[in-house]
């Protein structure tokens, strides 16, 4: 239904926006000026700590300057809420007392077509429902009795059973003079071609229906109950009501429990979803044994911003994510994401449940695996590395499959960390390649040859810090790009590295990452494989991740959230530059010594004023991250459960 920018202008001026969103957010006092409609929040659509989510009642918008997340009235309703924006303006509006137009005849008339479609599917539930309870369904109820289903949970998905019959629903629906023609628009029936008599699409089949958000039954599932029995499930065709490529299985009942925990679980199969509904995950959605469509992936974004996919973890389980993973990549926003959980080899979430309880369940979606790692496993898993063209040829993959990313921000955040990624693997097989793949030569590497030649200066620490983090936050990097260029460091080699990691982020899509990596000369190989050692870690060989960088900056075993070590990254930015500038001023002094004019003078009260002030704001900022710091590692655990992936 379409409805006039009038109309939707008036609802916007009876509805005060700050008084719609401050329903889900806490205003920051010390920058809301209400008396101006001015107020700041931490942005409810990702993890903040310091509020850069704004809401301007004057003009009815908001916006969040660390997300890019934008809109008005009916946008934050749609967004927080999972509500289509037809639904928003209709709640909006019985809020606001403005009256909503009739719907124009055409629309009307396909609406009561639709009703009628969805009072025939009703009828047909409460069909299977009392044929369930009745004799001919002793065998569905005892093989939901061998599912562990609870007579509640029976009750709640309304379970039925279709009778063994080629026309028991039919007869039925036609004793309450429902024409055949509707009912097979509605997929309860078949018409075979060649004039001859329509049939009951579900024959001795364990029925589940399927319901739209608002709780109608608009379809079926069926499960046959005999061993050998084919199809295994079988769903209602497409029809007005019921389109399998936009719909999700118990969306009506997990909208609000994924609103409320920023969670959703996606599975293949609805009785999957049933037995961990049971189980008590609430916000479980099953994908009714379709690939995943756009509409499906952009649908579940309302639920949670990142979603955990359970796939068995058999090979075609894999295959499944991988299929995913294609459609998912061209509609990837900032912070917007996937996680995949694949279970152990042979157990589906039932299973699961069944044999390790809720927390075993919970325990395997603590580990799911990003998208970003899910991607990089299934190109390195099928990919030959020891020639320049196969190198050349993975790199073209990742290159083709990110290109397919619409979003500019998120396209660019993949490009930096698979070149980084890349550049490490590339790097580390040239090395092995040069040591002759020697496991004794492995174990002396040349961490040692390159401290020898990286002379210790009083910034080392915070230099090798600075570069660690660019490495394991490329996107931090590529954010501070003209400063991280500019960085004054004090050692030849960590300006030589400094220049390799600008000339990653600056050449993204013009220099291959195995061109790059071969053209380093000695020393410099020699130190880019001890950061990689410090940041990366080789995971291969079971060497601890991130052991050095993390000895230098032990916070990175909380977890922190992301907004917090951009914040420690520019802190360690600001006392390398802090450190040059007064080496710059005793430079001066030195020089000045002996024949001090007036324009050395001014210089140098001026560089002693910049001094001042910008320790001050070290001094500052370093007591803040200190106070942060102090929760964060107060909160262990949790703030890792928390934290998201930047846009």
């Amino acid at each position: 239904m379409r409805f006039e920018p009038r109309l939707l202008d008036e609802i916007r001026a009876r509805l005060t926006l700050s008084d719609l969103v401050g329903r889900r957010v806490s205003w920051d006092r010390r920058k809301t000026q209400p008396g101006k409609g001015d107020f700041w929040a931490c942005c409810p659509f990702h993890q903040e700590k310091s509020p850069s989510f704004h809401v301007d009642d004057r003009r009815n918008r908001y916006k969040c300057f660390g997300c890019g997340a934008s809109g008005d009235h009916f946008t934050f309703l749609c967004e927080t809420e999972g509500l289509s924006f037809p639904e928003a303006v209709e709640r909006l509006a019985g809020q606001a007392g403005v009256p909503l137009p009739a719907p124009d005849p055409q629309a009307a008339r396909r609406e009561k077509k639709r009703a009628g479609l969805a009072d025939i599917c009703e009828m047909a539930a409460e069909f299977f429902q009392r044929e369930f309870a009745g004799p001919r369904g002793e065998a569905a109820r005892a093989y939901s009795a061998k599912r562990g289903l609870s007579p509640e949970t029976l009750a709640e998905f309304r379970f039925g059973f279709a009778p063994d019959s080629r026309d028991a629903l039919k007869s039925h629906l036609a004793a309450r003079d429902i024409p055949e023609a509707a009912m097979i628009e509605a997929g309860l029936i078949i018409k075979p071609e060649g004039g001859r008599p329509t049939y009951d699409r579900f024959r001795g089949r364990l029925m589940i229906p399927i319901q739209d958000d608002r709780g109608r039954v608009v379809a079926f599932g069926g499960r046959t109950l005999l061993p050998d029995g084919q199809p295994k499930y079988l769903n209602s065709p497409e029809t007005p009501l019921f389109h399998k490529g936009v719909m999700l299985f118990n969306a009506h009942r997990a909208r609000e429990p994924a609103f409320k925990s920023g969670e959703a679980v996606v599975v293949e199969g609805y009785l999957d979803a049933i037995a961990l509904w049971q189980a008590g995950i609430r916000h479980v959605v099953a994908s009714l044994g379709t690939a995943f469509t756009e509409d499906q992936i952009v649908r579940l974004w309302k639920f949670a911003p990142e979603p955990v996919i359970c796939f068995d973890g058999d090979v075609a389980g894999v295959s499944a994510a991988h299929r995913a993973i294609d459609r998912i990549f061209p509609v990837l926003r900032s912070g917007y994401s996937f996680q995949f959980c694949f279970l152990p080899d042979g157990m589906d979430p039932d299973d699961l449940v069944k044999q390790r309880g809720l927390e075993g369940f919970h325990a395997e979606v603590a580990g799911a695996q990003s998208l970003f790692d899910v991607v990089w496993d299934r190109e390195i898993s099928v990919s030959r590395l020891d020639t320049p063209e196969r190198k050349a040829a993975l790199e073209k993959r990742f290159d083709d499959l990110i290109g397919t990313i619409r979003d500019e921000r998120v396209r660019r955040r993949y490009q930096l960390d698979l070149k980084f990624k890349l550049s490490n693997l590339f790097f580390e097989q040239a090395r092995q390649a040069r040591s002759g793949g020697k496991k004794a030569q492995e174990n002396s590497s040349p961490l040692g040859k390159a401290r020898e030649r990286v002379a210790a200066s009083d910034d080392f620490g915070t230099e090798r810090l600075v570069l660690g983090l660019s490495m394991r936050y490329p996107h931090l990097l590529d954010r501070n790009f003209e400063r991280f260029s500019r960085l004054p460091f004090a050692n030849d080699l960590h300006r030589q590295l400094r220049d390799v990691l600008c000339r990653i982020v600056d050449d993204l899509e013009a220099t291959p990452i195995a061109d790059l990596t071969s053209a380093f000369d000695e020393p410099l190989r020699d130190i880019m494989y001890e950061m990689m050692l410090e940041t990366i870690g080789l995971q291969e060989q079971k060497k601890a991740e991130f052991s050095a960088l993390i000895h230098r900056f032990p916070l990175l075993k909380s977890n922190p959230p992301e907004d917090f070590i951009e914040a420690a990254f520019l802190h360690f930015l600001d006392v390398l530059e802090l450190n040059a500038l007064e080496e710059e001023l005793n430079a001066e002094l030195a020089v000045t010594d002996d024949q001090l004019d007036e324009h050395s003078w001014a210089r140098i009260q001026a560089l002693t004023q910049d001094l001042s002030r910008r320790r001050e704001e070290c001094a500052r900022d370093e007591s803040d991250l200190a106070e942060r710091a102090k929760k964060i590692r107060t909160a262990g655990p949790t703030i890792a459960a928390t934290a998201v992936a930047a846009g």
